[in-house]
């Protein structure tokens, strides 16, 4: 009786006819039973293959992780207390670290490894339990739920991949419909781990959740982080490692250091292009721990490179892993926050990396602080004019109990620079001292580390559907450059408005990023000689503290203000560096013949004007890019858009460090120009020919020929970054026009109606 009314009533539409259709076609026929086992096999072989290398990846980063960290304690307290040299300290610390490190990362592994093969049988034997009810006709079944399933959408690009396998392929043509075998089996709580605390599962919050909770807990990543502005405290330690109060021959020169921070940087821009999207979909707790792991291990190899004095170590520990760790905890949290402030994007972002650009005015003084607790004074012979020194192939040598030893000499003004007491100037035995930078790097790294991995913990992400309370998503477009759709990660950089804005962030922030990491090399070398007396190692890092308060202010400044100026008219703002970078050359031309405190206090003022808007120009970016992309892919959109800034790290050092040698070789030349040969020679202890060769060894430096040039001659010291600053405002006038082409997205771009969420609700989790 009830047959026939429901067969009439269970017809499927076409779509639903239509896909059954490509679902018969779809299914493997019997006869193809044999092949399709046999490749659930060698699926299934492949799978625990990929756990057991991912294991034993697992397995030697936390090893490493744990041996430096463990090692670095012991290492520190071994110097400290016993007076061991540092060296000694470490090769003990690393022994007894390693064996404590190896056994816990071993037991976490076969945890993982365990954990990932008992998965992937679960997930292939379900395909071969399938299978027979596969086989039987589609009238069989429950149509209700087959046309559900038939209807549900499509499988991304990378899914389908996975179903060519025949794993997927069949769980989502069929989902299983099995049931617990027994009530009490049912009822026991799913299995929870390190493994799951990490996941975006576990960090879903309620619906009561407030979610300004999250932002301390952003801030301690983002402080740790932003601490990579305050390198250019390290410049000055690292081109004297060896000669501790000044550069000896074999120290490394600016030129060698500075391409770290830029490797950091490119880094930085490859970790969030490629990586975005799968941040997205891991969550923010488990990109932040990956985050902490390394960021605090690479300072933590920089350290140990810097005791040895071996550069590739640090461009490994600093550049690769350090720039891994700085691109993984700059998105996680920024991600994170927009989706909780969809109302104020601006201001999320504002929040985000306002402790980022602080990062650097906390870091400075810590990181001077422990320069001079660690920093141990080298042997001093006396002054200049005292001790009897010879010159060998460009280097200085004195006898030292009985034998020659390599000597470097201290000028006033390097003594000045350093900011120490108890130094003089004269002449001192290389080798014998140590600037404190190897310790410095391992104290922050632990320190860094534990900060970062308690950021991690606190992080939560929105439950999906959450907006804020008395927040209409609809009213949110108010500007034609504010879209109400969204475009895919990938279909934005068929665009042109994605690479205009990047040759926007490019040009902008060479300007930036080139003053803040060469802040305090830059402030010593313009105001040094001319103000010896105001420009100190103190004030250097003063100014160089300054300017990362101003970074951290304009971060959120400039970030609140866009959501009422717009975000392009913001851009248009920052092009006010142009007249400000192009002035200050003639600000440093007047203080070379007139020399006083009021270009000084200029310099200072234009360059915090510039780096406010450098500040300003990542916190808003965001932002912008959600404006103009939709918020659904703008993690990864913002991931990629961020090689911008990793160009720009890369060319503006590139660029000052390439220009200045090329500037001082020529102010150089232009003294000896003007020395007399017999004063020379009795200075250096080397012919004046020679002075080239002298120079690359660093014996000879323009505060040295200054010594001995004649009366009324002029310090070209001031204008070595003329050239710089120039070249500078020229990029910034590109990037101001390329932000004044930037129009709405072309909606051939946008993704259809129904495939997505909508522009303006919180990024939902990806399964």
């Amino acid at each position: 009786m009830h047959l026939q009314p429901k067969a009439t009533s269970s017809l499927p539409s076409p779509a639903v006819a239509a896909g059954m259709c490509q679902h018969r076609q779809r299914n493997p026929s019997p006869s193809k039973s044999l092949s399709l086992n046999l490749s659930l096999s060698v699926s299934v072989s492949l799978s625990l293959c990929l756990c057991l290398s991912l294991s034993l990846c697992l397995c030697l980063c936390l090893c490493l992780s744990l041996s430096l960290s463990l090692s670095v304690s012991l290492s520190l307290s071994l110097s400290l207390c016993l007076s061991l040299p540092l060296s000694v300290s470490l090769s003990v610390s690393l022994s007894v670290s390693l064996s404590l490190s190896l056994s816990l990362s071993l037991s976490l592994s076969l945890l993982y490894f365990t954990r990932e093969s008992q998965s992937s049988a679960a997930r292939f034997a379900a395909p071969s339990a399938c299978w027979l009810h596969l086989q039987s006709p589609i009238s069989t079944r429950d149509e209700a739920s087959e046309d559900a399933a038939l209807l549900r959408p499509q499988p991304r690009l990378w899914q389908q991949r996975a179903l060519s396998t025949g794993v997927r392929h069949l769980q989502a043509a069929q989902p299983t419909t099995e049931t617990p075998a027994s009530e009490d089996e049912a009822s026991k709580p799913a299995k929870k781990g390190f493994f799951h605390f990490l996941s975006r599962d576990a960090i879903v919050a309620r619906p009561d959740y407030n979610r300004f909770l999250n932002v301390p807990f952003s801030f301690l990543i983002q402080l740790s982080v932003g601490s990579v502005y305050a390198w250019s405290v390290f410049n000055a330690p690292l081109t004297r490692e060896i000669g501790a109060v000044t550069a000896a021959a074999d120290d490394w020169t600016l030129s060698q250091v500075l391409p770290i921070f830029s490797l950091c940087a490119m880094t930085l821009g490859a970790t969030t292009a490629l990586l975005g999207p799968w941040a997205e979909r891991q969550g923010p707790r488990a990109v932040a721990a990956a985050a902490a792991l390394a960021w605090g291990g690479g300072l933590l190899i920089t350290g140990v490179g810097t005791e040895f004095h071996y550069l590739p170590a640090l461009y490994l520990g600093y550049g690769l892993l350090g720039g891994v760790g700085w691109g993984l905890g700059y998105i996680a949290p920024v991600s994170n926050l927009m989706k909780w402030f969809p109302d104020r994007r601006g201001l999320a972002t504002g929040l985000a990396l306002t402790a980022f650009g602080g990062g650097a005015m906390l870091a400075t003084p810590i990181n001077e602080f422990l320069f001079q607790l660690y920093f141990e004074t080298p042997t001093f012979l006396g002054s200049a004019d005292t001790v009897q020194m010879v010159t060998e192939q460009g280097r200085r040598y004195a006898e030292v109990a009985g034998e020659l030893k390599e000597v470097v000499v201290a000028s006033k003004t390097d003594i000045g620079a350093l900011g120490y007491d108890n130094l003089e100037p004269g002449v001192y035995v290389a080798g014998s001292g140590n600037t404190g930078a190897a310790k410095t790097f391992l104290t922050l790294g632990t320190g860094y580390f534990t900060a970062m991995t308690l950021g991690a913990a606190g992080q939560r992400v929105p439950p999906a559907g959450w907006v804020p309370a008395g927040w209409d998503p609809s009213l949110a477009a108010k500007s034609d450059m504010i879209t109400t759709a969204n475009v895919h990660h990938n279909t934005a950089l068929k665009t042109p408005q994605f690479y205009l804005l990047w040759a926007a962030v490019a040009g902008n922030a060479i300007a930036g990023v080139t003053v803040m990491s060469c802040a305090k090399t830059i402030m010593s070398d313009v105001f040094g000689a001319a103000l010896p007396g105001i420009v100190t190692g103190g004030f250097a890092a003063g100014y160089v503290a300054a300017l990362s308060g101003v970074n951290m202010l304009g971060r959120f400044g400039w970030a609140a203000a866009s959501d009422y100026l717009g975000r392009k008219n913001t851009y248009f703002l920052f092009g006010l560096s142009v007249p400000i970078l192009a002035g200050l050359p003639s600000l440093t031309n007047y203080l070379i013949e007139h020399p006083s405190p009021v270009p000084l206090y200029m310099f200072c003022g234009g360059t915090a004007l510039v780096v406010s808007f450098y500040a300003g120009l990542f916190s808003v970016l965001p932002a912008y890019l959600a404006d103009l992309f939709g918020q659904k892919h703008v993690g990864a959109i913002h991931g990629r858009q961020l090689t911008a800034w990793s160009a720009a790290a890369l060319g503006g050092p590139l660029l000052l460090s390439t220009m200045r040698n090329s500037s001082y070789t020529s102010a150089a030349q232009d003294l000896v120009s003007k020395i007399d040969p017999a004063a020379f020679e009795r200075k250096f202890g080397a012919a004046i020919d020679q002075w080239k060769h002298l120079l690359d060894t660093k014996t000879v430096t323009i505060a040295h020929l200054m010594d001995i040039a004649p009366p009324g001659t002029l310090d070209p010291t001031p204008g070595l970054y003329n050239t710089t600053l120039y070249s500078m405002s020229a990029l910034l006038t590109a990037a101001f026009i390329c932000n004044s082409l930037l129009k709405p997205v072309d909606p051939k771009y946008h993704l259809p109606e129904g495939t997505d969420v909508a522009a303006t609700a919180p990024v939902r989790s990806e399964k």
